[in-house]
C-alpha cells in the first residue's frame, strides 16, 4: 500500500490531468452523458438518509469482533479482535462514492448485481436500493462482519440482497457457476494484483455487452495499479473511467475506439 503522502500526491497528479467536473473538453457523448446526467447529478434520494443514518452508528460502535481476514488484510488494524468503529472508518466505502454507485444502477438498471466485499454493508444498500427489484449478491469473508451487514439490511428493509460467507476463493466461483449472466459488479474484496485480475477474468465469463464493471482502489498500491493497467488494456473493455478512488469499465462492442478518460470527482 503507498503512504498517505505518496498516494496525496497521486492524487494531485490525477486532478491536475483529469478532465474537469463538468466535463469540458470530452468528446464522447456517452462520456459526456456520464458526467452530466450520473457523476454530476445531486439529486438527494429518500434511502440516502437512512443508510448514513446506520453509518453513524457504526462509526460510534465500541463492541470489538472477531474478523477473518481472507483478503489483502487492513492496513490499519493488524489484530484479529478488532473494534466496529475502526472497522468502519477504515473499509467503509465514503458516502459520495457510495451514492455515486446508487446513481449508476439507478440509472443503468442492471438486474443481476455482484459486489466482491460486502463490509458492514453499507455500499451494499446503496446499490439494492437503487434498483429494488434487481438482485445483488454480495460477498463477505468475516461472518461476524456478515452478520453485522444483516442486520443493517434487515434495519432498511432491503430483501432483494443475497449474502454469501466465506474466502471469495470458494464462494465467488461457486456464485458464478449459477448466474446466466453478470450486468454490474462492484470488486472491493481483495486488494492485490493476481486475485483482482482472477475476479476481472472470471466475470468476462459471465459479462455482455451492457455489463459494468467497478474496481476499488485502483491506486491503492503499485499492485493496484498494474492490475487497473491490465483491465484497461484488455481487449474487451472499449471504455475505461479513472475516478482516482474507482474504475469503471465498459465492454460496449458499439464503442469503435478504445478510449480511457480520468474524470475530476
Amino acid at each position: 500500500m503507498y503512504s498517505a503522502f505518496q498516494l496525496a500526491q497521486k492524487y494531485l497528479n490525477y486532478y491536475s490531468t483529469a478532465y474537469n467536473s463538468k466535463g469540458h473538453g470530452v468528446h464522447s457523448p456517452f462520456v459526456f452523458h456520464f458526467i452530466k446526467y450520473i457523476k454530476n447529478n445531486n439529486k438527494k434520494a429518500e434511502c440516502y438518509k437512512p443508510i448514513e443514518d446506520i453509518r453513524k452508528l457504526l462509526l460510534q460502535n465500541n463492541s470489538f469482533i472477531e474478523v477473518q481476514d481472507f483478503g489483502a488484510g487492513s492496513s490499519v488494524i493488524k489484530t484479529n479482535s478488532r473494534q466496529v468503529k475502526k472497522i468502519a472508518a477504515s473499509s467503509l466505502k465514503h458516502k459520495k462514492f457510495a451514492q455515486l454507485l446508487y446513481r449508476i444502477v439507478e440509472y443503468y438498471q442492471p438486474k443481476t448485481m455482484v459486489e466482491l466485499g460486502t463490509s458492514f454493508g453499507i455500499t451494499s444498500a446503496y446499490l439494492a436500493s437503487a434498483h429494488r427489484t434487481a438482485t445483488l449478491y454480495t460477498l463477505e469473508g468475516s461472518p461476524a462482519i456478515a452478520a453485522i451487514a444483516k442486520n443493517n439490511f434487515q434495519l432498511l428493509g432491503l430483501k432483494n440482497i443475497q449474502l454469501l460467507e466465506g474466502d471469495f476463493k470458494n464462494t465467488f466461483s461457486t456464485l458464478l457457476q449459477g448466474l446466466p449472466a453478470v450486468d454490474f459488479a462492484f470488486v472491493d474484496g481483495n486488494h492485490k494484483k493476481q486475485p483482482t485480475l482472477e475476479y476481472f477474468e472470471q466475470l468476462l465469463k459471465k459479462a455482455h455487452n451492457e455489463t459494468i464493471l467497478i474496481f476499488d482502489d485502483i491506486h491503492w498500491s503499485a499492485q493496484m495499479e498494474e492490475a487497473w493497467e491490465i483491465i484497461k488494456q484488455h481487449n474487451s473493455v472499449t471504455l475505461s473511467i479513472d475516478l482516482f478512488f474507482i474504475g469503471i469499465v465498459f465492454l460496449r462492442k458499439d464503442f469503435k475506439v478504445k478510449q480511457h478518460f480520468s474524470l475530476r470527482f
